[in-house]
């Protein structure tokens, strides 16, 4: 993007006069212009259309509360931002900077001091103010370099990786928090990695993958003859982790029983194995994940008050991939990456396709985007993963925008949610023929948490078996 004739600049604002005349005063020096009235319409003439600057009117219809200025940083952070207001107040000046706008000039405004502007930001479409842009620091650098393994250099992951390590030189339990396929266990593990522990184990716990009745057992082991079918000693899952880290993941879905047991272990480091009258004492961290609200949980009686208050001392909550801006097409790229069989022709997106990677909702985050860059390695046949290689869902966005309801009609979220979820889970299984095991491990999931998935939208894995 630079100051030539072809720039385009998206000018929103609901003054008629003042849309028209900016519009004809920014043509006559040599810029293509489109002229929209509110904020709405703004965001619709983003998703269809480039351009290479916004000029932003704050006080108009859609903008109220600076929804354009947010969706715009959110999807568009490439695209530079310049706010124009005649209100001006401290409290929109200061969030529209924090939002990483290029400049904010008040109304009446000359031309030229705005031409200027113009041109001074499409010189340097990449300048933001220093206090806003992250990226730039040489501390958040240095974060990013420390944290390979967390992909992305948005706001919401520089704000999660100053979190991460802070909390990972404690030991401190911690609950992570968000919806599915946000990359809570990724989280844990970068937090176990970087703390003093990182020697020692780092046990995964799937909490819906332990029966309620052998919940003692496999936490805490159990000796031969304790119980029917106790054959040998076993150790439990809290002894492999001793100095090290318990990960407890889908928390929330352990019933209360059960959570009663993990309390007592969580509060005094101690159990006892099943059959045994010696406790065991063990040194542990424990971290766990959800994507279930705990406090409605607790609320409605589901989920102990007293555990969810031992559990959440540092409570980190992940942000969906959707508002995660540019973040998408870099985890695309690492995805392409490690995904791609050795001696395929495939290395790269079509400009279309990353297109479509920002625009889409990703209802099913990031283990969604896997899947649908695994998906379009397997059925591209050159060098360039192209439009048409994507799922049925991503496709369907190209001329809907970026919002869930031109996937899903009028439905809700959680409602949008559940039916990628079933989408993901029945291309999975087709996939697979029907094979469980070869699902779930491509889901990052248990067996017995696909089956779990499986039953719940109603997908019998037999009818995809040939």
């Amino acid at each position: 993007m630079n100051d030539s004739p072809l720039a385009r600049i998206l000018i929103a604002d609901d003054e008629p006069l003042y849309l028209r005349t900016t519009g004809e005063l920014l043509r006559k020096s040599g810029y293509e212009c489109v002229c929209v009235a509110d904020a709405n319409a703004a965001m619709e003439a983003l998703r269809r259309e480039r351009f290479d600057l916004v000029l932003s009117d704050l006080n108009m219809p859609g903008n109220l509360k600076l929804e354009l200025l947010r969706e715009e940083r959110r999807h568009w952070s490439h695209i530079p931002l310049i706010v124009i207001t005649g209100v001006p107040s401290v409290p929109t000046a200061i969030e529209s900077i924090r939002l990483g706008i290029a400049d904010y000039l008040l109304k009446p405004v000359s031309y030229e001091d705005l031409l200027g502007s113009v041109q001074r930001v499409l010189a340097h479409p990449s300048h933001v103010p220093e206090a806003t842009d992250p990226a730039n620091d040489i501390a958040q650098r240095t974060l990013i370099e420390k944290y390979p393994e967390i992909v992305g250099n948005s706001l919401p992951m520089l704000e999660l990786l100053d979190i991460i390590d802070r909390v990972a030189q404690t030991d401190t339990n911690i609950l992570i928090t968000g919806e599915s396929g946000t990359g809570k266990e990724v989280v844990a593990r970068a937090i176990h990695d970087h703390s003093q522990r990182k020697d020692n184990n780092f046990q995964v716990i799937d909490c819906t993958a332990i029966p309620d009745a052998l919940f003692e057992s496999v936490l805490f082991g159990h000796v031969k003859g304790s119980f029917t079918g106790a054959v040998k000693d076993q150790t439990g899952l809290l002894s492999h982790c001793h100095q090290g880290t318990a990960f407890f993941d889908e928390l929330g879905e352990l019933p209360a029983t059960s959570q009663a047991k993990l309390l007592r272990a969580i509060q005094e480091q101690i159990f006892t194995p099943v059959g045994k009258s010696t406790p065991v004492q063990v040194d542990t961290r424990f971290i766990c994940a959800t994507n279930r609200n705990l406090e409605t949980e607790v609320r409605e009686g589901r989920f102990r008050q007293d555990l969810y208050y031992r559990l959440g001392v540092i409570h980190i909550e992940l942000p969906p991939l959707r508002e995660r801006g540019e973040d998408c097409v870099l985890l695309a790229k690492r995805f392409l990456s490690q995904l791609r069989p050795s001696g395929s022709p495939v290395t790269q997106f079509s400009d279309e396709t990353l297109d479509c990677f920002r625009r889409y909702e990703w209802p099913g985050n990031i283990r969604e985007l896997r899947n649908a860059v695994e998906r379009a390695i397997a059925l591209s046949r050159g060098e360039t993963i192209e439009f048409a290689d994507l799922p049925e869902p991503l496709r369907r966005v190209r001329d809907g925008g970026n919002h869930l309801v031109s996937v899903f009609g009028d439905a809700s979220r959680d409602d949008a949610v559940e039916s990628a979820e079933h989408s993901y889970l029945s291309s999975l299984i087709e996939k697979h023929a029907g094979n469980i095991s070869n699902a779930a491990q491509q889901a990052g999931l248990s067996r017995q948490g696909m089956h779990k998935l499986l039953k719940k939208h109603g997908i019998a894995a037999a009818d995809y078996r040939k």
